[in-house]
């Protein structure tokens, strides 16, 4: 586990083994959608933009957005997609998303150009969820059932051994001090223009994940722009159990705020607690 604070106003960072690499997961979509906003304010792209989603589009795991694909697609705007991705942590929305601004490398050089050191962007949702199992991606599974059938057919072994090598080097890897480094620049200004600074802490509040996380140990007044993320679980072993987010006082002072459980064996209800204590433990500080 690592935990980052930190004080975005006053300059201050508390962590615990806030340094160390650990699976992102949903966390990622984060990072697409700075990429997006970084691309509308180089007028490469707008919020208006059609899309037209198709089946081959389709990812793995939680997208809602599968539903609406029909046989001739699903049409859309970038606007929807990023709302899907940072509202629902939709997979498919957020790597339609991705491949529309040019794939993993760009996001990892616009993270080494904003200077968020400490984060590593990994290889898009499906082959990073294929890799975890111990498979290669295949076109024909995408929408999922098959690459589930295809990690049933594994043997246990195979698996284990699959995801303690994600864990012991994650594709998706970033450190809790990292990501709140990157959640302190944006809240700065000095990632993105005013205006898209202001619409992806607004989609970010609106954020439909994890209301027992970080957001439970909110109090009357505080405010909470956040991503969750949520890796693969074998037998009682769950991964990249995580949410990080950008914490505001009624007084409009700004804490940058990471938890990420690289993995446990810990029950949810157990994980939630810990994450809302860290919340809790923040906002508890300022009234000393």
């Amino acid at each position: 586990m690592g935990i980052s604070v930190r004080d975005i106003d006053e300059g201050w960072v508390a962590a615990w083994e806030g340094d160390i690499p650990r699976p992102q997961q949903s966390v990622s979509k984060l990072w697409v959608a700075i990429g997006v906003m970084d691309a509308v304010d180089r007028q490469r792209l707008s919020l208006t933009d059609p899309v037209t989603v198709t089946r081959a589009d389709l990812t793995v795991f939680h997208q809602p957005i599968r539903t609406l694909v029909g046989k001739t697609g699903y049409k859309t705007t970038i606007a929807d997609l990023l709302h899907g991705a940072m509202a629902r942590s939709d997979n498919t929305a957020s790597d339609v998303l991705l491949w529309r601004i040019g794939g993993p490398a760009i996001i990892n050089r616009l993270l080494g150009d904003k200077g968020i050191g400490g984060v590593r962007f990994g290889p898009g949702e499906r082959q990073l969820q294929a890799r975890t199992a111990g498979l290669e991606w295949r076109p024909e599974w995408a929408g999922g059932w098959g690459f589930l059938q295809a990690r049933a057919a594994m043997t246990s072994e195979a698996r284990n051994k699959a995801l303690r090598r994600y864990l012991a080097a994650p594709l998706d890897g970033a450190s809790a001090n990292g990501v709140t480094l990157g959640l302190s620049l944006l809240a700065q200004g000095k990632l993105l223009s005013p205006q898209s600074t202001a619409s992806l802490l607004t989609l970010m509040r609106s954020s439909k994940t994890g209301p027992l996380r970080l957001k439970s140990g909110l109090r009357p007044g505080w405010t909470l722009a956040h991503k969750t993320g949520t890796g693969q679980d074998l037998g009682n072993l769950s991964t990249g159990y995580n949410d990080v987010g950008l914490l505001v006082a009624p007084d409009g002072h700004r804490y940058a705020l990471a938890v990420m459980i690289a993995s446990t064996r810990q029950p949810i209800p157990v994980r939630m607690r810990l994450m809302g204590n860290v919340t809790r433990a923040v906002i508890a500080s300022t009234s000393r």
